[in-house]
């Protein structure tokens, strides 16, 4: 019997919930009016504005835990948004056990990233102007997670799509980041497309947006208007979360500065598509079909982000795939269904922890080291940056599923979901592919980080010192750390009962996975063992500091699987040549024939014009000819000279 969707009012306490996303948003348009004579105190505002936001979602949350759980739910309807024919939007908030996760992970682990960011862009002109988009985006990401419809996700949506090209471009003057942002807002346009047209779907089908009767209204529909609709939310989903085959802008968004790196790859944006899954699984669960089509999705994706993070030798970008492949595994976890929902969203919560923490160790790496990012000219960095070296080792220890460590106790039990698929056949090809993926993440985590802080030193010239990043930059890479180190047992025991609200009760099922969870267990840590080590004894002495001749696989993977080239010519090109084939059909034949007739009616007129000069004489003589011809004509015609 399918489950009846239902959210309580707001009342009390919770009826402020829209405070949430007005705090950033109206940090952030004091600092944009304000201009220059903000300067001085803007970045403190951007700061206490999200920090505030975190606050009030701390109330928030302890306010709904205080609620059974029938009932741990407050939606705020402040005022009719559209309303035309049979289309009623409210312009609405929901703060459930889903919402108000996101919430304290975007708010709280933003709170310190906007911290860290007072450093790190000290010296920046445009330091004001770059805390009014990150307020701009922080206040755009909880209206999507709060939305009680899909047009509100959808405005949230769009606003972190603007606010994050505004931000990943930030350094505009760089031709690169004019690019990547560019790309990140061209490529995030496929897949809002498909998310626009699925939310028109659901209004033709069900007659609605609001999540309740978009919910209970899905298990009504035909099985294939079920799929499309799913398939299209899933565009959606692959576009803001960097997955197959929307993957190619995520990686070059490391143009942007670090902070923005580690907002929209660890806590924010990335993690968006995550949530629309989950936000309707009524919809994904409805059909076996679409659940696999995510799943594949995932599996796909994790192992795409792993090969080409294994060849990068951008420390931000190697990051940057990393993220590509642990959303993937998030997808594999939301795709299963079930149980395996909870499982994704706690590996989202502890990758906020660990993948902010050494996006952050990434750029104080950078600070320490004149800017420099690759890690073939690195080595020796923990004799010189000894806390960034200790919290980046927790990050990377956490990502690799080292127990007791957050990644392990996020990761490991998808791994062991993805064996336990009814069907034998999708159990070997998603577990395995979720296990090679741990050992790849361990082989190139591992090298990024011996190459990195290990090893003999292979810095250039200009580098004569690093040294340590200062404390505004450092405390939150050591709060983040402990969060890397606790946060994944802390969760993995409580996260799954709060989020009963949302996905329902898991049905205790047999056992009917084709290995044992123990099996699974010891074999997750042996590949991750095994990945660690390879890369541990090949690269514990250093590497060559230029490209050096390598096969297929290494060649592929750093030209990222020739997924930019099927791109370019596939996409791009076409494009280019359609665009200039239909310009110079409009400039030579549209506009060729509106300006060719309005050529011929004006040199007609000219010449006509040419016979009115205004004379009298000329008048006169104009007459007396017609005259004569008309007489002529009649007495010709009088004679028979004219038939």
């Amino acid at each position: 019997m399918e489950q009846t969707v239902e959210f309580a009012p707001a009342t009390g306490v919770l009826s402020s919930i829209w405070l949430l996303v007005a705090i950033p948003l109206a940090s952030a348009a004091v600092l944009l009016l304000l201009g220059r004579r903000a300067d001085k105190w803007g970045h403190w505002l951007g700061v206490l504005s999200v920090a505030a936001s975190f606050v009030l979602g701390l109330v928030f949350f302890a306010n709904l835990a205080g609620l059974d759980a029938e009932r741990r739910s407050a939606e705020l309807n402040l005022w009719d948004f559209i309303v035309v024919g049979g289309l009623h939007v409210d312009f609405g908030l929901l703060f459930d056990p889903l919402s108000g996760v996101f919430v304290l992970l975007i708010t709280g682990v933003g709170s310190l990233i906007h911290l860290y960011a007072v450093g790190y862009m000290e010296h920046d002109p445009g330091r004001r102007k770059f805390f009014a988009y990150f307020n701009l985006f922080v206040s755009a990401m909880l209206l999507l997670v709060l939305g009680n419809n899909y047009v509100m996700l959808y405005f949230g949506w769009e606003g972190v799509g603007l606010a994050s090209y505004l931000l990943i471009s930030f350094w505009y003057t760089r031709p690169s980041a004019a690019t990547a942002g560019k790309k990140a807002f061209l490529m995030n346009r496929v897949g809002d497309a498909g998310l626009a047209i699925g939310i028109f779907l659901m209004f033709t089908e069900l007659g609605s947006t609001q999540y309740d009767d978009v919910f209970n209204g899905a298990p009504t529909l035909a099985a294939g208007t079920v799929l499309i609709m799913g398939i299209l939310l899933l565009l959606g989903a692959c576009g803001k979360s960097g997955q197959f085959p929307l993957q190619a802008w995520l990686p070059d968004a490391m143009e942007g500065p670090t902070p923005v790196s580690a907002l929209i790859h660890a806590a924010t944006m990335v993690t968006a598509g995550v949530y629309l899954i989950a936000r309707s699984n009524p919809i994904f669960s409805a059909n076996t079909t679409l659940q696999l089509i995510v799943v594949s999705v995932g599996a796909l994706t994790l192992l795409i982000g792993c090969v080409i993070g294994s060849a990068k030798d951008d420390i931000k970008r190697i990051l940057a795939w990393s993220t590509v492949s642990q959303i993937g595994y998030m997808f594999l976890g939301v795709g299963l269904g079930g149980g395996a929902y909870a499982l994704a969203i706690i590996h989202l919560l502890a990758h906020g922890f660990f993948k902010a923490n050494m996006f952050l160790g990434a750029g104080s790496v950078m600070h320490g080291m004149h800017d420099q990012v690759d890690i073939r000219r690195f080595g020796g960095l923990s004799k010189h940056m000894k806390i960034t070296w200790i919290t980046f080792a927790t990050g990377w220890l956490a990502i690799i599923g080292i127990p007791p460590l957050s990644g392990y106790f996020s990761k490991e039990p998808i791994i062991a979901a993805a064996f336990e698929r009814e069907v034998a056949w999708e159990a070997w090809v998603f577990g395995l592919a979720a296990l090679i993926g741990a050992g790849l993440t361990a082989f190139y985590m591992t090298r990024l980080f011996v190459l990195t802080f290990h090893g003999p030193a292979r810095w250039t010239d200009d580098i004569k010192h690093p040294h340590e990043s200062p404390p505004l930059m450092t405390i939150p890479l050591i709060l983040l750390a402990a969060g890397s180190i606790g946060a994944g047992y802390l969760m993995s025991t409580s996260v799954a009962d709060w989020l009963t609200p949302v996905f329902g009760e898991e049905q205790a099922e047999a056992a009917h996975g084709v290995l044992s969870h123990t099996v699974i267990t010891i074999l997750s840590l042996l590949v991750t063992v095994l990945g660690a080590g390879l890369a541990w004894s090949l690269f514990r002495k250093g590497t060559a500091t230029e490209p050096q001749p390598a096969g297929v696989l290494v060649t592929a993977a750093r030209r990222n699987l020739y997924t930019d080239s099927f791109n370019e010519a596939v996409f791009e090109r076409p494009g280019i040549y359609l665009t200039r084939a239909l310009v110079y059909l409009d400039n030579k034949g549209i506009d060729g024939v509106v300006n060719g007739l309005a050529a011929g009616i004006g040199g007609g007129s000219a010449r006509l014009r040419r016979l009115q000069t205004g004379f009298v004489r000329s008048y006169a003589l104009s007459m007396l000819s017609g005259a004569l011809l008309v007489v002529g004509a009649f007495i010709a015609i009088q004679l028979g000279w004219l038939a």
